[in-house]
């Protein structure tokens, strides 16, 4: 039982950021129609503005190591704690939280200019050619952040306060032996708030409500004398922040490094298309859903029966799924059927 309680949690974890992937996927193609293969490396850039606020929160500044009397030695020190003490190491300690002030305005200005400089004139191609120069452009991300940055993944640690475990069997009366990383239970929980903030904005505000009636009918909506094409440039800079969300709180838990936003990529077009093209809640489940079976699939009880399953289970649902209902989980009759 406590095995299946943390399978179950880890499962929600990665499904958490398979969803929160695919719901900026989803919410592009409903809008735009549009196949973007560059979506992983907003995932990546998103993961990338956490590393930059360490770095730039822990410059440090050299000074007299005053523990060592018999001969001069130097250490480096931050300068935030030079200037600061205390609540300059604590600033540090808490950059991933403070990483999302940078990256939401950071990933909805390179949304908007990608969609303006570059998407926009690809509106009308076809599916493969918008696959063709996403792709490109996300090898081009990939390649400016592994000449910035490194080849080699990049730590950034949680705040220490939450660097531990939380006692999940304790909560659920399974007993002490079910503990769960709170970094992980806080990632979960904020894939929440996001997926619920994105669902809420398009049912809600008068924004959303446009933007839903423009994905349904958009020659409508235009004759009403709406720009809605300016207001799907502004969804396509939200799938931009949701994507790098997503990445700055996923630090923690996997070093950034420069291809993990193509490791992602794969994976959550797998979700997409099985939670249906265009459906937002679709991919939302699809997200949870498979997230949820590869964590069991990992469990060494099932690969001693069926070897390698682990690595091949979401792509094995995919084909079912699609074989019974081409239009994936929750897609609109007539999307991937003809």
């Amino acid at each position: 039982m406590d095995t299946l309680a943390l399978q179950l949690l880890n499962g929600l974890d990665k499904g958490g950021a398979y969803a929160l992937i695919a719901l900026g996927l989803t919410l592009i193609f409903g809008t735009l129609g549009v196949v973007n293969f560059a979506h992983g490396a907003l995932f990546m850039l998103g993961a990338f503005c956490a590393v930059s606020v360490q770095k730039l929160l822990t410059i440090s500044v050299k000074v007299k190591d005053e523990s060592i009397t018999f001969f001069e030695a130097y250490k480096e020190v931050p300068y935030l704690e030079t200037w600061f003490g205390e609540t300059g190491t604590v600033i540090i300690d808490y950059s991933v939280p403070i990483s999302i002030l940078l990256a939401i305005p950071v990933m909805l200005v390179i949304g908007l200019a990608m969609e303006r400089g570059l998407i926009q004139r690809f509106y009308k191609r076809t599916h493969a050619e918008q696959i063709l120069v996403t792709f490109g452009l996300a090898i081009v991300i990939q390649e400016l952040v592994k000449a910035n940055f490194g080849a080699n993944p990049i730590p950034t640690p949680a705040p220490e306060i939450v660097a531990g475990s939380a006692s999940i069997g304790d909560w659920l009366g399974l007993g002490s032996a079910v503990v769960y990383p709170w970094w992980r239970l806080i990632y979960l929980a904020f894939a929440a708030v996001v997926i619920l903030g994105v669902f809420s904005f398009l049912q809600f505000t008068t924004f959303g409500m446009v933007v839903r009636a423009g994905m349904q009918d958009r020659e409508t909506v235009g004759l009403l004398g709406i720009d809605i094409q300016r207001r799907f440039s502004v969804v396509f800079g939200l799938a931009a922040v949701v994507a790098g969300l997503a990445g700055v709180m996923y630090t923690p838990i996997l070093p950034p490094d420069y291809h993990m936003g193509m490791d992602f990529l794969v994976l959550s077009f797998v979700v997409v298309v099985v939670g249906g093209m265009g459906s937002l809640g679709g991919a939302v489940a699809a997200g949870f859903l498979l997230g949820i079976l590869q964590s069991f699939a990992s469990m060494n009880e099932v690969k001693s029966i069926l070897p390698g399953i682990d690595q091949i289970i979401i792509y094995l649902v995919a084909v079912v799924i699609l074989l019974v209902r081409p239009r994936g989980l929750l897609g609109r009759k007539g999307v991937m059927e003809n």
